[in-house]
Protein backbone atom coordinates (compact mmCIF):
# COMPACT_ATOMS: atom_id res chain seq x y z
CA UNK A 1 0.00 0.00 0.00
CA UNK A 2 0.82 3.43 -1.02
CA UNK A 3 2.46 5.87 1.77
CA UNK A 4 -0.45 9.18 2.14
CA UNK A 5 0.90 11.67 3.49
CA UNK A 6 -0.99 15.47 3.84
CA UNK A 7 1.72 18.20 4.90
CA UNK A 8 -0.63 20.34 7.09
CA UNK A 9 1.73 23.75 6.48
CA UNK A 10 3.07 25.30 3.55
CA UNK A 11 4.16 28.38 1.46
CA UNK A 12 4.37 26.75 -1.48
CA UNK A 13 2.47 29.68 -3.14
CA UNK A 14 5.88 32.37 -1.99
CA UNK A 15 8.18 32.96 -5.16
CA UNK A 16 11.03 30.79 -4.40
CA UNK A 17 8.72 28.15 -5.92
CA UNK A 18 8.02 30.31 -8.78
CA UNK A 19 10.55 28.58 -11.13
CA UNK A 20 10.58 24.55 -10.54
CA UNK A 21 6.73 24.74 -8.93
CA UNK A 22 5.42 22.27 -10.65
CA UNK A 23 8.41 20.01 -10.87
CA UNK A 24 8.18 20.12 -6.89
CA UNK A 25 5.07 19.45 -6.75
CA UNK A 26 5.49 16.13 -8.96
CA UNK A 27 8.28 15.11 -6.73
CA UNK A 28 6.24 15.91 -3.19
CA UNK A 29 3.06 13.58 -4.94
CA UNK A 30 6.14 10.82 -5.66
CA UNK A 31 7.27 10.60 -2.07
CA UNK A 32 3.22 10.32 -0.91
CA UNK A 33 2.43 13.66 -0.67
CA UNK A 34 -1.16 13.80 -1.20
CA UNK A 35 -2.51 16.70 -0.13
CA UNK A 36 -1.35 20.19 1.53
CA UNK A 37 -2.63 23.32 2.82
CA UNK A 38 -1.54 26.76 1.72
CA UNK A 39 -1.02 29.27 4.62
CA UNK A 40 -1.46 32.95 4.38
CA UNK A 41 0.69 35.12 5.97
CA UNK A 42 -0.20 38.55 4.29
CA UNK A 43 -3.06 40.50 2.79
CA UNK A 44 -0.61 41.46 -0.13
CA UNK A 45 0.15 37.55 -0.68
CA UNK A 46 -3.70 36.45 -0.69
CA UNK A 47 -4.02 36.86 -4.40
CA UNK A 48 -0.64 34.11 -5.27
CA UNK A 49 -2.21 31.53 -2.61
CA UNK A 50 -5.70 31.49 -4.06
CA UNK A 51 -3.88 31.47 -7.47
CA UNK A 52 -1.19 28.75 -6.45
CA UNK A 53 -4.18 27.07 -5.29
CA UNK A 54 -6.48 26.95 -8.09
CA UNK A 55 -3.58 26.05 -10.50
CA UNK A 56 -2.77 23.45 -8.32
CA UNK A 57 -5.97 21.58 -7.95
CA UNK A 58 -6.22 21.44 -12.27
CA UNK A 59 -2.94 20.12 -13.03
CA UNK A 60 -4.62 16.37 -12.53
CA UNK A 61 -3.29 13.37 -10.32
CA UNK A 62 0.31 13.79 -10.63
CA UNK A 63 0.68 16.86 -7.70
CA UNK A 64 -0.72 16.92 -4.41
CA UNK A 65 -4.47 18.41 -3.82
CA UNK A 66 -4.18 21.63 -2.11
CA UNK A 67 -6.63 22.95 0.59
CA UNK A 68 -6.71 26.87 1.46
CA UNK A 69 -6.36 28.41 4.84
CA UNK A 70 -5.59 32.47 4.44
CA UNK A 71 -4.98 34.79 7.62
CA UNK A 72 -2.95 37.31 9.14
CA UNK A 73 0.33 36.50 10.64
CA UNK A 74 1.62 37.71 13.87
CA UNK A 75 5.21 38.37 12.97
CA UNK A 76 3.68 40.93 10.01
CA UNK A 77 1.54 42.78 12.69
CA UNK A 78 3.16 46.35 11.53
CA UNK A 79 2.18 45.75 8.00
CA UNK A 80 -1.15 44.59 8.46
CA UNK A 81 -4.42 47.28 8.98
CA UNK A 82 -7.75 46.95 9.51
CA UNK A 83 -9.22 46.84 6.33
CA UNK A 84 -7.12 43.18 5.75
CA UNK A 85 -9.53 41.76 8.43
CA UNK A 86 -12.15 42.78 5.80
CA UNK A 87 -10.77 41.05 2.76
CA UNK A 88 -9.90 38.47 4.91
CA UNK A 89 -13.34 37.81 5.64
CA UNK A 90 -14.13 38.25 1.75
CA UNK A 91 -11.77 35.55 0.96
CA UNK A 92 -13.48 33.19 3.67
CA UNK A 93 -17.02 34.29 1.58
CA UNK A 94 -16.13 33.71 -1.85
CA UNK A 95 -13.25 30.70 -1.47
CA UNK A 96 -13.65 27.11 0.20
CA UNK A 97 -10.80 27.08 2.59
CA UNK A 98 -10.17 24.80 4.97
CA UNK A 99 -9.20 27.15 8.43
CA UNK A 100 -7.58 30.26 8.71
CA UNK A 101 -3.75 30.16 9.26
CA UNK A 102 -1.56 31.34 10.27
CA UNK A 103 -2.60 33.23 12.79
CA UNK A 104 -1.13 33.62 17.21
CA UNK A 105 1.10 35.41 18.83
CA UNK A 106 5.01 35.77 18.22
CA UNK A 107 7.16 37.65 21.29
CA UNK A 108 10.44 36.51 19.93
CA UNK A 109 11.87 39.67 18.66
CA UNK A 110 11.82 42.35 21.03
CA UNK A 111 10.03 44.87 18.95
CA UNK A 112 6.79 42.50 19.39
CA UNK A 113 7.27 42.69 23.25
CA UNK A 114 6.71 46.88 23.07
CA UNK A 115 3.26 46.84 24.91
CA UNK A 116 0.95 48.70 21.82
CA UNK A 117 2.56 46.35 19.32
CA UNK A 118 1.39 42.94 21.27
CA UNK A 119 -1.61 44.44 22.04
CA UNK A 120 -2.26 45.11 18.23
CA UNK A 121 -1.39 41.00 17.99
CA UNK A 122 -3.61 39.89 20.60
CA UNK A 123 -6.49 42.09 18.56
CA UNK A 124 -5.47 40.74 15.38
CA UNK A 125 -5.93 37.38 17.14
CA UNK A 126 -9.04 37.65 18.62
CA UNK A 127 -10.59 39.06 15.42
CA UNK A 128 -9.81 36.08 13.23
CA UNK A 129 -10.25 34.05 16.12
CA UNK A 130 -14.26 35.12 15.95
CA UNK A 131 -14.06 35.04 12.32
CA UNK A 132 -12.96 30.88 12.72
CA UNK A 133 -16.40 30.87 15.22
CA UNK A 134 -18.40 32.75 12.23
CA UNK A 135 -17.64 30.77 9.01
CA UNK A 136 -16.79 27.66 11.56
CA UNK A 137 -13.58 27.01 11.01
CA UNK A 138 -10.33 25.05 12.48
CA UNK A 139 -7.25 27.47 13.51
CA UNK A 140 -3.79 27.02 12.55
CA UNK A 141 -1.46 28.90 15.62
CA UNK A 142 1.51 30.37 14.87
CA UNK A 143 3.06 30.52 18.46
CA UNK A 144 6.78 31.44 19.50
CA UNK A 145 7.32 32.76 22.94
CA UNK A 146 3.48 33.22 23.97
CA UNK A 147 1.97 29.77 24.80
CA UNK A 148 0.56 31.09 27.64
CA UNK A 149 -1.08 34.13 26.25
CA UNK A 150 -2.17 32.04 23.38
CA UNK A 151 -4.56 29.65 25.61
CA UNK A 152 -5.53 32.35 27.60
CA UNK A 153 -7.34 34.17 24.14
CA UNK A 154 -8.47 30.54 23.36
CA UNK A 155 -10.11 29.92 26.42
CA UNK A 156 -11.56 34.09 26.51
CA UNK A 157 -13.18 33.60 24.14
CA UNK A 158 -14.18 29.88 24.39
CA UNK A 159 -12.82 29.00 21.49
CA UNK A 160 -14.51 25.36 19.93
CA UNK A 161 -13.06 24.98 16.47
CA UNK A 162 -10.12 23.20 17.70
CA UNK A 163 -6.86 23.12 14.74
CA UNK A 164 -3.42 22.62 14.58
CA UNK A 165 -0.09 24.47 16.54
CA UNK A 166 2.27 24.74 14.24
CA UNK A 167 5.87 23.99 14.42
CA UNK A 168 5.09 23.04 18.07
CA UNK A 169 8.01 24.75 20.46
CA UNK A 170 6.28 24.64 23.86
CA UNK A 171 6.50 21.68 26.62
CA UNK A 172 4.74 18.66 27.52
CA UNK A 173 1.79 20.67 29.79
CA UNK A 174 1.10 23.37 27.33
CA UNK A 175 1.32 20.32 24.06
CA UNK A 176 -1.90 18.81 26.13
CA UNK A 177 -3.23 22.15 27.26
CA UNK A 178 -3.69 22.93 23.04
CA UNK A 179 -5.42 18.52 23.16
CA UNK A 180 -7.68 19.64 25.70
CA UNK A 181 -8.84 22.52 23.51
CA UNK A 182 -9.23 20.23 20.85
CA UNK A 183 -6.04 21.08 18.76
CA UNK A 184 -3.28 18.71 17.23
CA UNK A 185 0.27 19.09 17.76
CA UNK A 186 2.42 19.95 14.32
CA UNK A 187 5.48 18.38 13.79
CA UNK A 188 8.22 19.55 11.58
CA UNK A 189 11.45 19.21 10.26
CA UNK A 190 12.93 19.65 13.89
CA UNK A 191 11.90 15.86 14.92
CA UNK A 192 15.15 15.10 12.95
CA UNK A 193 17.54 16.90 14.75
CA UNK A 194 18.32 14.78 17.98
CA UNK A 195 19.21 17.69 20.00
CA UNK A 196 15.19 19.30 19.56
CA UNK A 197 14.90 17.16 23.33
CA UNK A 198 11.77 19.38 24.03
CA UNK A 199 10.12 18.50 21.04
CA UNK A 200 11.06 14.49 20.91
CA UNK A 201 9.33 14.54 25.22
CA UNK A 202 6.30 16.39 23.81
CA UNK A 203 5.76 13.98 21.28
CA UNK A 204 6.45 10.92 23.30
CA UNK A 205 3.92 12.38 25.85
CA UNK A 206 1.59 13.29 23.67
CA UNK A 207 1.36 10.00 21.39
CA UNK A 208 0.69 9.69 17.78
CA UNK A 209 -2.94 10.39 18.53
CA UNK A 210 -2.30 14.14 18.67
CA UNK A 211 0.07 15.05 16.04
CA UNK A 212 -0.17 15.67 12.14
CA UNK A 213 3.10 16.43 10.17
CA UNK A 214 4.45 19.53 8.16
CA UNK A 215 7.28 21.46 6.14
CA UNK A 216 6.47 24.39 6.82
CA UNK A 217 8.30 25.18 3.42
CA UNK A 218 10.88 27.35 2.42
CA UNK A 219 11.63 27.04 6.03
CA UNK A 220 12.70 24.79 8.76
CA UNK A 221 14.38 21.95 6.28
CA UNK A 222 14.95 18.63 8.16
CA UNK A 223 18.69 18.04 8.93
CA UNK A 224 18.78 15.48 6.21
CA UNK A 225 18.00 17.66 3.64
CA UNK A 226 20.30 20.46 4.58
CA UNK A 227 23.04 21.13 2.39
CA UNK A 228 24.99 24.07 3.96
CA UNK A 229 25.98 24.83 7.29
CA UNK A 230 26.10 28.61 6.15
CA UNK A 231 23.50 29.00 4.27
CA UNK A 232 19.77 28.12 4.08
CA UNK A 233 18.49 25.19 2.09
CA UNK A 234 14.94 26.00 0.87
CA UNK A 235 12.55 23.29 2.40
CA UNK A 236 10.21 21.65 -0.04
CA UNK A 237 7.01 19.68 0.53
CA UNK A 238 8.73 16.56 -0.97
CA UNK A 239 10.94 16.85 2.21
CA UNK A 240 7.63 15.75 4.01
CA UNK A 241 8.53 12.60 3.83
CA UNK A 242 11.60 12.89 6.31
CA UNK A 243 9.02 14.23 8.84
CA UNK A 244 7.81 10.99 9.03
CA UNK A 245 10.59 9.04 9.18
CA UNK A 246 12.05 11.00 12.15
CA UNK A 247 8.75 10.94 13.77
CA UNK A 248 8.36 7.23 13.21
CA UNK A 249 12.02 6.55 14.32
CA UNK A 250 11.29 9.28 17.73
CA UNK A 251 8.13 6.87 18.59
CA UNK A 252 8.93 3.41 17.00
CA UNK A 253 6.31 2.95 14.74
CA UNK A 254 6.38 1.28 11.47
CA UNK A 255 6.02 4.20 8.75
CA UNK A 256 2.90 2.82 7.31
CA UNK A 257 1.00 2.59 10.06
CA UNK A 258 1.98 6.15 11.35
CA UNK A 259 1.31 7.50 8.04
CA UNK A 260 -2.15 6.50 8.16
CA UNK A 261 -2.97 7.93 11.69
CA UNK A 262 -1.50 11.10 10.72
CA UNK A 263 -3.42 11.00 7.49
CA UNK A 264 -6.19 10.36 9.79
CA UNK A 265 -5.41 13.17 12.20
CA UNK A 266 -5.04 16.09 9.36
CA UNK A 267 -8.35 15.10 7.90
CA UNK A 268 -10.01 14.70 11.02
CA UNK A 269 -8.89 18.21 12.63
CA UNK A 270 -9.37 20.05 8.96
CA UNK A 271 -12.86 18.39 8.90
CA UNK A 272 -11.72 17.10 5.50
CA UNK A 273 -14.37 14.15 4.23
CA UNK A 274 -12.49 11.44 2.59
CA UNK A 275 -14.12 11.55 -1.14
Amino acid sequence: MKIKLFDTHTHFDVPEFDVDRQILAEQAKKRGVEALILIGFLRERFADLVETHKWLNTQGETVPKSHLAPGLHPFYIEQHEKHDLYLLEQLLNTHDCVAIGEIGLDTFLKQHKVTAVYEKQKDYFLQQLLLAEQFDKPVLLHIRKSHADVLQQLKKVKFKQGGIAHAFSGGVEEAKAFIKLGFKIGVTGQVTNLNARKLHQVIQAVGYENLVIETDCPDMTPLCCQVSNTMRTRNTPENLYYVLEGLAEALNMNQRILAEKLWENSMQVLRIKAS
